[in-house]
Formats: C-alpha cells, structure tokens, sequence
C-alpha cells in the first residue's frame, strides 16, 4: 500500500480488525519512509453496482459521491467526522443489501435523506433543498415544517 503522505511505495500494517458489521477490515498502517500512519479499509469487490440517472443514463455506483454529499449537507455543521463515515457505512449497506444489479438514483438519494435527518436536521434541509429541487421558498418551509412536527 502506497503512502498517501510521501508515495513511498511500501507499508506495514500495525493492526488489523473488522469493522462493526463484518463487511470489510480495517487496518492500520504505518509509513516506514516518513513514519506517517493511516487507515486503510479491505472489502471484497463485488460486482459493480449500476445507478440509473433521472435522465435514465447510467453510471457505477460510487461511494465518494455519497461522502462528498454528506460533507457537503454537513458543512460548518457539529458533525464529527467519524460519525459522517458511520453514517455513509450505514447507507452503503442499505443499499447493498438491497441486492440489485441496478438501483434508480432517486432511491439512493431517499436513503441518504432518511440518514441525515437522524444525523443533523440541517445538513438533511440543506441535501432535501439539492435533492428535491426546491423551487421556492414555500417548499422550503413545508420541509423544516415536517422536521419541527416530528
């Protein structure tokens, strides 16, 4: 495993363990080069997961989009880091566990919903905005309306 600090192209792994739900392992390791340490996870690669577009076009799944759309709701936001990556692992199970070769984007996108709104009621109002395409500012209050009812 390469370095992400200095590219030295050899690591050690200092410990090994699976994360909670068994899907993966997570090591860490330890730079010889710089003595810098990182996390890297291990997960068996499946078959790729294929997502169909609003528009029907279609492209493979991709966790970093997640990740950078949770970020992003997040932003400025007292969300721990560690609690964004718990989260984006719980969705990421939800939707393999679904089991389909190919799953419509507006499905993915009710699952990430589902998840903010029990991580941070405004990174979920500020992903619902994007995601549903708020067109004024009525919709935007009948969302934080539902929020406040719960």
């Amino acid at each position: 495993m390469k370095c992400p600090y200095c590219n030295h192209p050899d690591t050690r792994v200092i410990d090994s363990r699976p994360v909670e739900d068994d899907s993966c392992i997570r090591r860490r390791r330890s730079c010889d080069e710089c003595g810098k340490r990182f996390t890297t996870y291990e997960k068996v690669e499946t078959i790729p997961l294929i997502i169909i577009k609003k528009d029907n076009n279609r492209e493979q799944y991709s966790r970093g989009k997640i990740e950078r759309g949770i970020i992003r709701a997040c932003y400025k936001r007292p969300v721990p880091a560690e609690e964004i990556q718990k989260t984006v692992e719980r969705i990421e199970i939800k939707i393999f566990s679904l089991e389909e070769k190919e799953i419509p984007s507006h499905i993915i996108g009710e699952i990430v919903m589902e998840e903010l709104q029990s991580l941070d009621a405004v990174a979920y109002v500020r992903f619902a905005s994007i995601y549903r395409e708020f067109k004024d500012v009525n919709t935007f209050m009948d969302e934080i309306k539902k929020i406040l009812d719960r």
